[in-house]
């Protein structure tokens, strides 16, 4: 699905340098991550929102916290 302005699940956990599901996982631990909009079953996420999150809060340590297995090259539980 191509909605501009919009990134796939896909698409932000490529931008942002994580698995797709890692993604998720931070939509629901961290208050702060963009919630994505649903068209039908798919999540689409705000482009600008996901670059402000990035930026305001530095991908490493928060992914860390969200989704440790992240950096570690694991996947998740």
């Amino acid at each position: 699905m191509n909605m501009p302005g919009y990134l796939t699940t896909d698409q932000a956990a490529e931008r942002l340098g994580i698995n797709p599901q890692s993604v998720y996982n931070l939509a629901n631990r961290a208050p702060d991550f963009p919630k994505p909009v649903k068209v039908g079953r798919t999540s689409l996420w705000p482009v600008e929102g996901i670059d402000a999150w990035r930026a305001a809060v530095g991908m490493r340590s928060e992914a860390r916290r969200c989704a440790p297995w992240v950096e570690d090259g694991l996947t998740p539980p």
